[in-house]
């Protein structure tokens, strides 16, 4: 609280303003508290998925050893490209004990063999994408309407402004002043949501891609050595 002499505070504007404009001052604060926790979670899983996406991928190099990568695949924590990877292994290990026990010729030529892999892995890529993707609608959402909810808070509290000027008969700009300044508190608060909404929803975006994209290469690499080493 403020002194008579001093300006009001934000929580002064807040508490004297209207129903209506407190109502939306609230849901923009609860809209701002679910976006923020939702921008601590995307970052933490997708920091995690690109470390072990890229430590996988690193591990894959130097070991090329397709059966203790997959035990590898198993004792690491969860990551893209390991979920991709471990959905082509057990494809082929599917296909490698067909075409062994003499049953499913047709599905273990090269070009079959490495379709039904093909397959397998796209499938994989597409559930992580999902995932790494979850949640990014929200936090657009939160960019593209809170400004607007902002506006509306603004505009109700000036229209009662000066409503409740042509009721007094004042003529001043004193007697709209306050009330301009709590109204315009809701515009302030619908940036201060939407701003970190969209600077988090681009950054998490184009980590989802770049990782979509070391999925899509890596599906290729392998596909290449299981074509050449296993499907033939």
């Amino acid at each position: 609280m403020t002194d008579g002499a001093g300006p009001p505070s934000v929580l002064d504007m807040i508490s004297g303003s209207g129903p209506v404009v407190q109502a939306v001052l609230y849901i923009l604060i609860l809209t701002s508290i679910a976006s923020w926790g939702v921008i601590l979670y995307k970052a933490r899983q997708i920091r995690s998925a690109r470390r072990g996406s890229n430590r996988f991928v690193k591990h894959f190099w130097e070991t090329r050893n397709l059966t203790e990568m997959a035990k590898v695949c198993d004792d690491t924590p969860r990551n893209p490209v390991g979920g991709v990877f471990k959905a082509g292994y057990q494809e082929l290990v599917r296909l490698r004990s067909a075409k062994r026990s003499g049953s499913g010729e047709a599905l273990t030529t090269d070009i079959g063999g490495v379709a039904n892999v093909e397959r397998a892995m796209r499938r994989a890529a597409s559930l992580e994408r999902t995932e790494l993707e979850r949640m990014l609608t929200f936090l657009a959402t939160v960019a593209s309407v809170t400004p607007f909810i902002g506006l509306f808070g603004t505009v109700w509290g000036i229209m009662n402004s000066f409503l409740g000027l042509s009721q007094t008969g004042a003529s001043t700009i004193q007697a709209v002043a306050p009330g301009i300044s709590e109204a315009l508190v809701a515009t302030a608060m619908g940036l201060a949501a939407a701003i970190p909404a969209l600077v988090a929803f681009n950054h998490f975006a184009r980590q989802a891609r770049v990782t979509s994209i070391e999925m899509d290469n890596f599906a290729s690499e392998f596909l290449n050595i299981a074509e050449r080493h296993f499907l033939t």
